[in-house]
């Protein structure tokens, strides 16, 4: 029979490591659940302080702290790679838009011109560049419906005879009105201002926008109005764009302030 002295020459049981072990599995399997990342995040590091502890303590075994401290590591990691994946969806999905639009009964049948449809792919998704919506479709993108009522191909006389100050156009260039609605869907107690950035796209592929030129439009869309739920604004936005096949341009928007640009033919 063994004297007493010698007992001390047998690693005994390490309860540090066991602690470590155990707190490195429960935060590993946190850090892997996305609702409970921040349980995974506080459990980890202090399973990785543990085990070190562990490893350090004389004449103890070795086996659980080594262990923990596998685990913590290999926890963090995925803790890690969930965390990103997580951001990566809600980024994605704070980004990208989810799209309705509502077309008027009178354009459902045949494009405004009469004569996409015959140029068009029937697989081509409609309110793109190549297969644009009618005039008249109410767009949906979270908080805001916008409405491209009418577009007016030749205004630079009403736009000239509106402010004294507005630019003319430059050479072979015109001014286009669009009459344009924005109705506010959200629900911020402070409302929001109908931010819309409407542009043309000529059929070259050149964009043109409301900065091109300096043009108050009569009937102006304001922009700096502050909307609650259910308030709409509507008015024209002046775009000076390429005189040469300006009706075979596009308007393009985006409904929210995040999200995909739609197309909206311009007759």
């Amino acid at each position: 029979m063994p004297s007493p002295e010698n007992t001390t020459d047998y690693p005994q049981k390490n309860s540090v490591g066991l602690i470590a072990l155990v707190t490195a599995v429960v935060g590993a399997i946190f850090a892997c659940i996305p609702g409970a990342l921040v349980v995974g995040w506080v459990l980890l590091p202090i399973a990785f302080v543990l085990a070190i502890v562990a490893l350090c303590l004389k004449g103890r075994k070795k086996t659980t702290g080594v262990i923990g401290l596998i685990v913590s590591v290999v926890g963090t990691i995925i803790g890690v790679i969930v965390f990103f994946a997580v951001v990566a969806t809600a980024i994605d999905e704070s980004f990208s838009s989810d799209v309705t639009a509502t077309v008027p009964q009178n354009q459902e049948s045949a494009p405004a011109d009469g004569e996409r449809s015959e140029t068009v792919a029937e697989n081509t998704e409609e309110g793109t560049r190549a297969n644009p919506y009618p005039l008249g479709t109410a767009v949906s993108d979270g908080d805001w419906t916008i409405t491209i009522n009418s577009v007016e191909l030749d205004a630079t006389e009403a736009v000239l005879a509106e402010n004294p100050f507005n630019d003319e156009p430059a050479a072979d260039h015109l001014y286009i009105l669009a009459n344009v609605t924005a109705e506010y869907t959200g629900s911020d107690t402070d409302g929001a201002m109908p931010w819309i950035g409407l542009k043309y796209v000529s059929p070259g592929g050149n964009t043109f926008d409301a900065t091109d030129a300096l043009a108050v439009a009569p009937d102006g869309f304001d922009s700096t109005t502050t909307l609650f739920e259910g308030a709409s604004e509507t008015g024209n936005i002046a775009l000076q764009v390429p005189t040469d096949s300006v009706g075979d341009g596009v308007l393009t928007f985006t409904p929210g302030m995040f999200g995909s640009p739609v197309y909206v033919a311009v007759q």
